[in-house]
């Protein structure tokens, strides 16, 4: 799950994910050069991650779990990478 706050330049995005059987997750995007940064853990057992971001652009980005897994945001549309899996598409 994705939130995004439009304050004019720049947007505030959290990310959120419940994934099963992990105990850590990352994200890692285009905003970064896909550096993998660390995710919080809530005591449900969602993790989350808040960026600043520039608004009116759009990123690709990912979700690597503890176990090595690369996921996609399930809230948001899909593109191919170059390494022939798949990307999550954020437009803010």
């Amino acid at each position: 799950m994705i939130k995004i706050t439009n304050k004019g330049k720049k947007s505030w995005i959290t990310f959120t994910i419940n994934p099963d059987f992990t105990d850590s997750a990352e994200i890692s995007g285009e905003w970064n050069e896909w550096k993998y940064e660390p995710m919080k853990k809530k005591k449900n057992g969602e993790f989350y991650i808040t960026k600043v971001m520039n608004s009116n652009n759009s990123y690709q980005f990912g979700y690597k779990l503890g176990n090595g897994r690369w996921i996609c945001d399930e809230t948001t549309p899909k593109v191919i990478s170059p390494f022939n899996s798949e990307n999550s598409l954020l437009e803010v």
